[in-house]
């Protein structure tokens, strides 16, 4: 990898943190704290919540007719994904410690906080819940197939890709093939050094 390369790299990651840290900063003037798994907003907060949800009779009357229409093909998906689930989990849990590769935590990636707000009525909650698991499911299997690639096969493509993964960038030049092994070896012991 060039060194242009490395410290554009470096730069990013250092404006993705200072972008963390300025989104946690503006998540603290919404004045709520967590404790463990649960997320405690100040009593003049919630009480202002409250009288924001929606009565659920009022919600029905104002919700749009094609959600109601599609939401059986929506809510029908938890099948597949819940498979998918089930085998990607398989996967890592089974092949995982024979490669070396650090394991990904589940619960780093499926985050259920959105039903705790306490202006969306249980129909809303049930919505964020559906998505809070298949978006976490995907970021979950992306994270899982990514340190997979990075064990198989580190190598970009020739041709530009659209929503690489976070290790993308790192991979080697398509065509670089110097000391290839060696490389490959290092990017397999690295994965069993992630945090």
């Amino acid at each position: 990898m060039s060194e242009r390369i490395s410290q554009i790299l470096a730069q990013m990651a250092t404006l993705e943190a200072d972008l963390i840290t300025a989104v946690h900063a503006q998540e603290s003037k919404m004045a709520f704290e967590i404790k463990g798994k649960k997320v405690e907003f100040e009593s003049s907060v919630k009480a202002a919540h409250r009288k924001l949800k929606m009565n659920f009779f009022r919600w029905v009357v104002g919700y749009r007719p094609q959600n109601l229409l599609t939401g059986p093909i929506i809510y029908g998906m938890i099948f597949p994904l819940m498979l998918l689930d089930v085998c990607i989990s398989f996967y890592q849990w089974s092949c995982f410690p024979i490669y070396g590769i650090t394991k990904v935590r589940r619960s780093d990636y499926l985050v259920y906080d959105r039903g705790q707000l306490q202006y969306l009525n249980f129909i809303e909650k049930f919505h964020c819940t559906y998505c809070e698991y298949g978006n976490g499911l995907m970021a979950y299997m992306r994270e899982i197939l990514a340190r997979t690639e990075a064990y198989f096969c580190p190598i970009k493509h020739a041709k530009k890709v659209i929503g690489t993964h976070a290790r993308y960038n790192q991979f080697l030049a398509y065509g670089d093939a110097t000391d290839y092994e060696a490389r490959l070896e290092a990017f397999r012991v690295s994965l069993g050094k992630l945090k």
